[in-house]
């Protein structure tokens, strides 16, 4: 999807009513394909697969990141503090792999297995595979590495793979948009299908009920080309660009003028494939981007390009109840 189009799209869920509305009869007929999709898994008119390890699903019920990587990488290290052999499947998203599942290291290419996969591989060093099919990536987890639990990036939806724990991430800012499905606005199921979830974590806003908040911290920046680092004190003050091609980029912009720079903002669509021109604004400022984009773009970027990786921090009782759940149901 290229720019044009995603700020129109983004307009037509999160501000204008008026164009969803005429799109309200598709999104009928979207909700109800799901249900049903959903009710001929729960009858077993379509098949799903169980392994012999705890499967966690990390996913969200709308479009567009929420926040499920860093909650899966935060995770993945309490799970590891606490005995478990985490192993991480992913869809892969705009990987271009030709043969698939593939496994992930902190080495693949980004173009290969996708933006997210690479990243989650460097953060958690946890064994990772991806794939269209999530069942045959942690098949081959379990076949050929020691992982003892598997943890999905997203596929809340993906039901052919049985699942143990299921945690809903909630973008705090956006929440639901206008709340209608597919095309008219961002759903992917019914706000309902939360109640069905062990756990909902909120990223960057109030929790709600028995939810849980989760916020996101960063306040270095690493040179994408040097591996140098600096603190986002030390850019206050210069005039900055600012490049973002994650599903919510304005969170990544905020942060930035929460620390205190002044940047000009250039969002782009989720798994963005850049080009050099995209990166190189002619007048050698710095340019701050996510740790997402940047795993993109070594071979595009000057030493004026920086990253700001963020960590994810949830409340201890978020993972005392987990713990407990997979006690519980193991």
């Amino acid at each position: 999807m290229n720019k044009a189009c995603t700020r129109w799209v983004n307009h037509v869920w999160y501000q204008d009513t008026r164009i969803a509305t005429c799109l309200m009869p598709l999104a009928f007929l979207f909700g109800g394909m799901v249900r049903f999709r959903r009710f001929l898994y729960r009858v077993g008119a379509l098949k799903s697969h169980r392994f012999p390890v705890p499967v966690i699903i990390i996913g969200n019920i709308t479009v567009g990141g929420a926040g499920k990587t860093p909650l899966l990488v935060c995770l993945a290290e309490h799970l590891k503090k606490a005995g478990f052999k985490p192993g991480v499947v992913s869809r892969g998203y705009g990987g271009t792999a030709k043969s698939w599942p593939q496994p992930v290291n902190a080495d693949s290419q980004a173009g290969t297995v996708g933006d997210e996969a690479v990243l989650i591989a460097r953060r958690t060093g946890c064994p990772m595979a991806v794939g269209p099919a999530r069942v045959a990536a942690a098949a081959w987890l379990l076949g050929n590495t020691d992982c003892n639990l598997i943890l999905s990036d997203d596929g809340l939806q993906h039901y052919a793979l049985q699942r143990d724990v299921e945690i809903a991430v909630v973008d705090g800012e956006r929440r639901f948009g206008n709340g209608f499905c597919l095309p008219a606005g961002p759903l992917r199921e019914p706000t309902g299908r939360l109640r069905g979830v062990d756990f909902v974590v909120v990223n960057g806003g109030a929790a709600d009920g028995d939810g849980y908040a989760m916020a996101l911290s960063g306040d270095v920046a690493i040179n994408v080309r040097t591996k140098a680092q600096k603190p986002l004190s030390g850019f206050v003050g210069l005039d900055c660009h600012a490049v973002a091609g994650i599903g919510n980029p304005d969170r990544f912009f905020k942060h930035l003028a929460a620390a205190g720079l002044q940047c000009k903002n250039h969002p782009f669509p989720d798994h963005y494939r850049y080009q050099t021109h995209d990166l190189d604004f002619g007048d050698g400022k710095p340019v701050l981007m996510t740790e997402k984009d940047a795993v993109k773009c070594p071979a595009l970027v000057g030493t004026e390009h920086w990253y700001v990786p963020v960590t994810a921090s949830v409340p201890a009782g978020l993972i005392t109840q987990l713990l407990n759940l997979l006690k519980e149901r193991s």
